[in-house]
């Protein structure tokens, strides 16, 4: 698949490894940075959703996006390891926890260009999970720049792999390249503390999607 990715928010809080261990799959190593995990909260709008060769479709190639993640790893591969995801087109939500075998919830969702900034609202209208809610607003502060190899902000955001349980629990692997959220994380039984969260925005990401490769 192709898609592209706007004006995303990265806001990442960091919590115990012993907090997130207890979360993530066992057959997943979890991933730290100097013994830190780190949690993050990812809004973002998406467009242009499509198979590659073909043309996106009216109606279902561009709507809100929300997750909530953490970070692992397997056979030293980093990837990201996602409690929820949230999206406010049913059929997507569909599509990607049939296919990806990813944790989807259809959302009410509200993704709004106020001058630089950006008002996200979202409220999960799914069945199959708690309450949870999120609302922000957020947008650029300075120039753009590329993170460095081996800081803090290039462990977090430069991620390219995913990873999810298919059915059986076979590890599945996928490739590619300020606000209130008590609702959100609390839903997931995730604990963000009192620390300020630590903010990065991007205005834009070009992405390709594979399929997902069973792993052992």
């Amino acid at each position: 698949m192709a898609q592209r990715w706007h004006d995303l928010l990265f806001a990442h809080w960091p919590v115990s490894a012993a907090q997130m261990r207890a979360l993530v799959p066992a057959e997943l190593e979890l991933d730290t940075f100097r013994g830190e995990a780190w949690v993050g909260i990812v809004p973002f709008r998406m467009s242009g959703i499509r198979l590659r060769g073909t043309p996106p479709v009216p109606g279902l190639s561009a709507f809100p996006e929300l997750n909530l993640r953490t970070y692992v790893r397997h056979e030293d591969k980093p990837g990201v390891w996602f409690f929820t995801l949230e999206a406010s087109q049913p059929v997507a939500v569909g599509v990607a926890r049939r296919w990806f075998h990813l944790p989807y919830h259809r959302a009410r969702m509200v993704c709004r260009r106020e001058g630089e900034d950006i008002h996200y609202a979202s409220r999960r209208a799914d069945r199959r999970g708690a309450a949870a809610s999120f609302v922000a607003r957020y947008g650029p502060c300075g120039p753009a720049r590329i993170a460095a190899p081996g800081t803090l902000e290039h462990w977090l955001v430069e991620r390219y792999c995913l990873y999810a349980l298919g059915p059986g629990r076979g590890l599945l692997r996928g490739l590619q390249p300020p606000g209130r959220v008590v609702d959100l994380a609390a839903a997931h039984a995730i604990d963000l503390g009192r620390c300020q969260p630590l903010l990065h925005f991007a205005r834009l990401q070009e992405v390709v999607v594979w399929t997902p490769e069973a792993l052992g």
